[in-house]
């Protein structure tokens, strides 16, 4: 699995926020401490610092930490009653901890708290840890980074600054994640954004809103033709629903009152003659989909009912969480709701996981698995948090898990990150940074169409006896959102992307100013085939024009000359490929048409030669 940690690296990690805490005490003596926990790909701490620091203190710390680590400190447990345990905190002059002490206290009904020591440094913490210093590698981790973090990460509160270190069971494993996140600074999709003109985020538009760029256009565009295309084989029916709806709909689904804070704040609409309703700018689909379904009299012939929408939604995404594409506030999703009997759930499911894989064979997508994500019936605000019949997520979830195993697809269960209406499936993979990212979703719905039908709405089918029938729903976007898997597919393309999904699929570079009435003509040729082709008419050398189109990644460039005229041919160099290879124009636009008609990832001449064959 993806990010799989073992327990003595946890271990390990864990044991080295303590480290790295007792140095920076040392380093700025009366810093106080927040929260430091081990994480996925090493550890961090939170400081109230007595000083501040900066990057160029960290190697320092760094060096300090080493010390420690060799002194062959011995980690020790202890278990404090509530009132030691705040006591101890406030000799300790931990104020943060002692607050987070008594939360524990009060919300959980602890009766006790555990203390690990360390050589002179004492943490309230439940552990593990590693025996001894000793056990933790002094090569295999590093400091690198500081950040600003509120406490409980409420921006109400004291801002914190937080220490991050990267750590791993060896050098050889650190080496190898610093040289990934090396390349993910490369291949960030905001700095390639920038330099291929993508996409801008302006501060008169606002954060989180994302303007798409002509070059950018093209590459949403392409994937939203692929998922129209895939979905028209598979059986779905195209609608368009508006951006803005009455909250009462959203009473209805139960999204208004477990989502509001996530949503856009309501308006009303002006006039005298208006409803005096609230309206919102909608952050789902699903509920006008819903009413699309119940529009009309269902049966069970007409099942499965597979209805599919590229619609815009909207959340109010906190400013500190926007990043980039990957998180935005306006985002337009690849959205489809399928409509089912309960004994068709699990095919229909199978379905959609052929879907996904189909869509990542195709894109050469791999290192991903699924995380099946349930409900937990153990969790004190279950009741709050889910739809409450126990029966039904034990069905909704076993038909997932059998889907899963039918799909022979990798996948973990996680309990207490189901939606509140049904079991999900979200697919993960490791960027190139080796961060498990979420790239799209597939729920199960078995408690939101009977809400509609609750409130008068008929969101039913007539079943083979004649007897009204509650649908199951599955909510399925495969493609993400166009921000969250364009973003990913930049990184992971380093945006070289493939021809057909290139934004200028062929740049012609004419020797001399002699030559570009030839370029024109050629360009003419391969746009009436809707190939996405431009001419370079600047001035620049050759050898600069080369240099400007591999610069913008442009898949293929084509030299023209005397020879090129002569023939009327054209001489292609490919993006990567140092070999360049001449071709009539006829020949070339067939090539370049089969591979983009079948999406080809072509990297060498070979390859091209044997999609041709």
């Amino acid at each position: 699995m993806l990010n799989e940690v073992s327990e003595n690296l946890h271990r390990i990690r864990h044991s080295l926020a303590h480290v790295l805490a007792q140095a920076v005490q040392k380093y700025r003596p009366g810093t106080k401490l927040g929260f430091g926990p081990a994480i996925s790909d090493g550890f961090y701490y939170d400081f109230l610092l007595s000083e501040p620091i900066s990057d160029e203190d960290l190697p320092a710390i760094q060096k300090l930490m080493v010390e420690i680590i060799k002194e062959g400190q011995e980690f020790s447990s202890e278990e404090l009653a509530i009132p030691d345990a705040i006591a101890r905190l406030g000799e300790m002059g931990e104020p943060y901890k002692a607050e987070y002490a008594q939360e524990l206290a009060d919300k959980n009904g602890l009766e006790s708290l555990t203390f690990y020591t360390n050589g002179p440094f004492v943490d309230m913490c439940e552990g593990p840890h590693v025996e001894t210093t000793r056990n933790i590698p002094r090569n295999a981790f590093k400091l690198h980074n500081i950040a600003g973090a509120y406490w409980r990460g409420d921006e109400k509160n004291q801002m914190l600054t937080r220490i991050y270190g990267w750590a791993f069971e060896d050098k050889k494993q650190l080496r190898t994640y610093q040289h990934a996140r090396e390349e993910a600074v490369k291949r960030d999709h905001r700095k390639l954004g920038a330099e291929l003109d993508l996409f801008i985020i302006d501060d008169h538009v606002g954060p989180g809103l994302p303007l798409w760029l002509p070059n950018g256009a093209v590459i949403i565009d392409e994937l939203q033709k692929l998922g129209e295309e895939f979905e028209f084989i598979d059986g779905y029916q195209r609608v368009h629903t508006p951006m803005l709806t009455k909250g009462s709909l959203y009473e209805i689904s139960g999204h208004l009152e477990l989502y509001k804070e996530a949503m856009f704040p309501a308006m009303k609409l002006g006039g005298e003659d208006e409803d005096g309703e609230e309206y919102y700018l909608r952050p789902m689909n699903c509920p006008h989909h819903h009413i699309l379904f119940a529009s009309r009299p269902r049966s069970y012939r007409d099942l499965p009912f597979r209805m599919a929408e590229y619609g815009h939604t909207f959340r109010n995404e906190r400013s500190g969480s926007l990043h980039g594409l990957s998180r935005v506030r306006a985002m337009c999703m690849n959205d489809a709701h399928i409509y089912c009997t309960k004994e068709q759930v699990r095919e229909e499911f199978v379905r959609v996981l052929d879907l996904h894989k189909r869509y990542y064979d195709l894109l050469e997508l791999d290192n991903y698995f699924f995380r099946l994500s349930m409900w937990d019936p153990d969790d004190p605000k279950g009741k709050e948090k889910y739809i409450d019949d126990p029966a039904g997520w034990e069905y909704a979830t076993n038909e997932i898990r059998e889907a899963m195993k039918e799909s022979n697809l990798p996948y973990r269960e996680v309990k207490g990150e189901a939606a509140f209406y049904g079991p999900k499936v979200d697919v993960q993979f490791l960027t190139v940074g080796l961060k498990e990212f979420t790239v799209s979703t597939t729920q199960l719905d078995f408690g939101i169409p009977q809400r509609f039908v609750d409130n008068g709405i008929d969101c039913t089918y007539i079943d083979s006896e004649g007897k009204k029938q509650v649908p199951f729903v599955i909510h399925r976007a495969p493609l993400s959102t166009h921000e969250r898997f364009a973003s990913f597919l930049i990184e992971r393309y380093g945006g070289a992307m493939p021809t057909w999904l290139a934004p200028v699929q062929v740049k012609l570079l004419p020797v001399g100013a002699e030559f570009c009435e030839y370029a024109n003509k050629v360009c003419a040729e391969l746009r009436k085939n809707f190939i996405r082709a431009e001419v370079d008419l600047s001035s620049d050398t050759l050898g600069k024009k080369i240099r400007q189109g591999t610069v913008r990644k442009i898949p293929n460039l084509l030299v023209l000359g005397a020879n090129e005229v002569e023939a009327e041919s054209v001489t292609v160099r490919r993006y990567g490929i140092k070999e360049q290879r001449n071709y009539s124009i006829a020949e070339f636009t067939a090539r370049l048409l089969t591979e983009i008609k079948e999406r080809k990832h072509v990297k060498v001449w070979e390859d091209a030669d044997a999609l041709m064959e």
